[in-house]
């Protein structure tokens, strides 16, 4: 495993690390707690250092949060546990995020965890007003004077929030979704992103499975699985569900990326690979439902890099299926 410095946190953290939506099971199935701490062991012996969760992760709340906690007491090593306040509100938008419901949020978090402090807390994905409301962002300077938290961060769709975060001194991080399909950040976000110094956490990174190459056509998913009921938006934001592209297009898309590399047996390695290309990014955080997923991912870090000709291909199509639906959009 390489590490890379997560912005001015200054904390060193494992290229590849996880992302633990699903780390209970598949999405919309009951929580495994074995099969949790199974993904969590494979990914830390396999040197992963740094886990992000959030207060909503799981079929209730909370459940993600307690079995990382769990795990993070049960080793020795030291594990960066970020986790990300805000989606429990309801309605969601921008009158609901009150400092005071939000410091709550954080000591609840803690309190599932049994951790005194959170190496990193994360605004999740917040109505884009909210990036406009100093009083929001200033609650968290009041949370790290009392040791409540270390670092704080943001969770965004679109690059419009990640600009105007990172204007917010106490901001470190931002979340943002990053992959072949989703190549926007890349230009003005990246650049002011490295000139700030701030910690760039991908998420997303295989645009919901469609970048793994095991997709088709015929393959279904099941009803509580976000694949299935929110393709369009109905629930969520439709850029978190196959990094809002047609699912159709995005199979064509697959089909060409997988010609440009023909020695690789395994795409999402190769994707994993192509966001490790970029610089601006501190760690990517795949999700997984299965300890084998864990492995695989891990071992993209030791494919060979991704050739100027291979970033060429991917780039022509990315402008040929791609872009022309999604590029402005987030």
């Amino acid at each position: 495993m390489k590490y890379r410095k997560l912005g001015k946190t200054n904390i060193e953290v494992s290229e590849i690390s996880l992302g633990t939506w699903q780390v209970g099971g598949k999405w919309g199935e009951p929580f495994d707690w074995a099969s949790a701490d199974k993904i969590l062991n494979e990914a830390v012996e396999g040197g992963v250092n740094f886990i992000d969760t959030a207060d909503v992760y799981g079929n209730e709340v909370g459940e993600s949060e307690k079995a990382v906690g769990k795990f993070v007491k049960s080793r020795s090593e030291k594990i960066f546990v970020a986790s990300k306040c805000g989606r429990q509100l309801s309605p969601h938008n921008n009158e609901a995020y009150k400092p005071a419901v939000l410091r709550k949020f954080v000591e609840d978090s803690l309190s599932r965890m049994g951790l005194e402090t959170l190496d990193l807390i994360q605004l999740h994905c917040p109505p884009t007003e909210v990036f406009y409301r100093p009083e929001v962002f200033e609650l968290f300077d009041r949370l790290k004077e009392e040791g409540k938290i270390q670092n704080l961060g943001i969770s965004v769709e679109k690059i419009e929030e990640a600009l105007k975060g990172i204007e917010f001194e106490n901001v470190n991080t931002v979340q943002i979704i990053f992959n072949m399909f989703r190549q926007r950040p890349s230009e003005l976000f990246f650049e002011q992103a490295k000139k700030k110094d701030i910690g760039v956490i991908v998420r997303v990174p295989l645009a919901s499975g469609l970048l793994t190459g095991k997709f088709s056509a015929n393959s279904s998913f099941g009803e509580g699985d976000h694949r299935q009921f929110n393709r369009n938006g109905e629930v969520f934001d439709k850029g978190e569900t196959f990094a809002g592209i047609n699912y159709d297009l995005g199979l064509k898309a697959v089909e060409e990326l997988k010609a440009v590399f023909p020695n690789q047996s395994n795409l999402a390695q190769v994707a994993l690979k192509w966001i490790l290309g970029f610089d601006a990014v501190s760690c990517i955080i795949p999700g997984a439902s299965r300890m084998e997923q864990v492995t695989s991912n891990l071992a993209a870090s030791e494919i060979p890099a991704i050739s100027s000709e291979q970033n060429k291909a991917v780039n022509r199509i990315y402008e040929k299926y791609i872009k022309k639906s999604v590029h402005q959009l987030w």
